[in-house]
């Protein structure tokens, strides 16, 4: 069985059979130790890109003044990387992705017709999210299909759509539930917008780690949790996401495929920011995933997006791609 160790030095390289298919990792408190799970590898392994990864984004963490919580999978290889893979991070308008998945699964498996049904709601409603629902301000009037408020919630990151959305499966305690089912022990959701993206050092609420989101979105985007059609659907609009250009887009080739979800808590919530990608080469059929999360040390500091960036191409290169 995949034996866990813990270890002082914030870089793990991973399977990925062990990631995807072993254990869930147990998260580590936030604390002036860096510690992250590793996995004792059996293929894949590169003891000497995991030490570049671990030193360049060391490196980073100093000059950015924050935390860094990075996981590459190569699907292709089954090689995974790591960094701070177990701490817990806020996922902030990441959520919508999952939410998404979600209300998919459940217009599939209990509730047909589901994504095409209208959703209406008033004015007042929408009140609180208005500056971050550019999308579901405008219909208003008309209201919107549970298909085009998760267009709206992942490729412009509408914040009313991504409230909406929970609504369809009970709530944060809902999408909780979906976490659960999919084997993912770790993710949670508490609380829907605005108030979710409060966070601080050491809040457990509407939290994720690095290795969690990745192999949860793995399983979302790649495997068999979803209807393939559904799953088509839903990396179609990951493509299509208009948010995350200064990220994980920004650290890689121009050629290459990305598909991603940004989340941002603003400098008053200690400058969180992350993304999470699904990525194709040139030339190769098996995507990466790429799970990258921040925040600085200091509160009232806004994220640095070049932080994401290169980050997603220290991991592009510890796992070979670049």
């Amino acid at each position: 069985m995949t034996q866990h160790l813990r270890l002082r030095l914030g870089v793990a390289t991973l399977t990925a059979s062990a990631l995807l298919g072993g254990p869930a990792h147990a998260a580590s408190a936030v604390t002036g130790e860096t510690r992250t799970s590793s996995v004792a590898a059996r293929t894949g392994s590169n003891a000497s890109s995991g030490s570049d990864l671990s030193k360049t984004l060391q490196e980073l963490e100093k000059s950015y003044n924050g935390r860094i919580g990075a996981v590459g999978i190569d699907l292709g290889t089954g090689k995974t990387v790591g960094y701070r893979a177990d701490e817990r991070f806020p996922f902030n308008s990441m959520f919508k992705v999952f939410a998404c998945a979600a209300v998919l699964h459940k217009a599939r498996t209990s509730d047909p017709g589901l994504m095409d049904k209208v959703v209406r709601w008033t004015p007042a409603e929408l009140a609180e999210l208005t500056a971050n629902s550019p999308e579901t301000t405008e219909y208003t009037d008309t209201g919107m299909t549970p298909a085009q408020l998760c267009r709206a919630g992942i490729t412009k990151s509408d914040g009313f759509a991504g409230n909406t959305l929970l609504k369809q499966i009970g709530g944060p305690r809902g999408l909780t539930g979906f976490f659960r089912a999919t084997g993912d022990q770790t993710s949670r959701l508490d609380r829907p917008e605005p108030r979710l993206t409060e966070w601080k050092p050491g809040e457990e609420r509407d939290t994720t780690t690095p290795a969690a989101a990745a192999q949860t979105f793995t399983k979302l985007t790649t495997g068999k949790t979803l209807h393939a059609r559904d799953r088509g659907r839903l990396v179609g609009w990951l493509k299509a996401s208009l948010t995350g250009a200064n990220r994980i887009r920004a650290g890689l080739p121009k050629d290459w495929t990305v598909g991603d979800k940004t989340g941002t808590g603003g400098a008053k919530n200690y400058g969180t920011a992350n993304d999470l990608a699904i990525v194709w080469t040139p030339g190769s059929s098996a995507p990466i995933i790429l799970s990258v999360f921040t925040n600085r040390n200091l509160n009232n500091t806004p994220n640095d997006d070049k932080m994401i960036a290169s980050t997603a191409t220290a991991l592009a290169k510890a796992l070979g791609r670049l």
